[in-house]
């Protein structure tokens, strides 16, 4: 996680195409102040082109929510699936080391929630459009819990998966209010009791 955000950081010095700086931009101002409170003016000063350059590249501001959605997803993702991978030990330490790992990223200066939580938020809720692809990602982060959850409830796997979930939402929309990266360790003490 500290790899994008040290991009995001060094957005105008960034070597990149414009399409690549007008996606970290987006990704740094959406994060930060929300997706209706920033301009597509704003994305395209930050990243240092122009706003043809945007349209040309992402066909309208919704086309860039959904690149960033996409690669702040995937990005997010694979560090947590590698951080949850390295930790050896059994499957009921590993569920429990998940929130250990969350709150690591809870302690990141630019750890502003869950970008999906916050475009669902932010959108109509009758457009499907950002809750679909916020499901998708939804679906590879569960699939990953899940892995966990048949060693350790193999009854049951679908319930704690589940479980643990929304353990997780909880505790990332907790943080994200609070401030206060603690709140992993109340959902860590949560999960041990519904994996023991």
């Amino acid at each position: 996680m500290d790899i994008v955000n040290q991009a995001i950081r060094n957005i105008p010095s960034h070597p990149g195409s414009a399409r690549e700086r007008l996606l970290l931009a987006a990704c740094d101002l959406f994060c930060r102040h929300g997706i209706n409170a920033t301009g597509v003016d704003s994305i395209v000063e930050a990243a240092g082109t122009a706003k043809t350059t945007l349209y040309k590249a992402y066909g309208s501001k919704e086309g860039l929510i959904e690149a960033v959605l996409e690669r702040e997803g995937s990005t997010w993702r694979q560090w947590f699936s590698d951080e949850i991978d390295a930790f050896e030990g059994p499957s009921e330490k590993k569920v429990l080391h998940v929130f250990n790992v969350l709150k690591s990223w809870f302690r990141e200066e630019n750890f502003y929630g869950c970008p999906f939580i916050n475009a669902v938020g932010e959108h109509d809720k009758e457009d499907d459009k950002i809750r679909l692809i916020t499901m998708k990602h939804k679906k590879i982060v569960l699939d990953k819990i899940g892995e966990l959850a048949k060693d350790v409830r193999p009854d049951d796997p679908e319930g704690l998966t589940h479980e643990l979930a929304l353990l997780i939402d909880g505790a990332i929309v907790a943080a994200l209010i609070t401030k206060d990266p603690g709140v992993a360790d109340h959902a860590r003490h949560a999960a041990a009791r519904l994996v023991n």
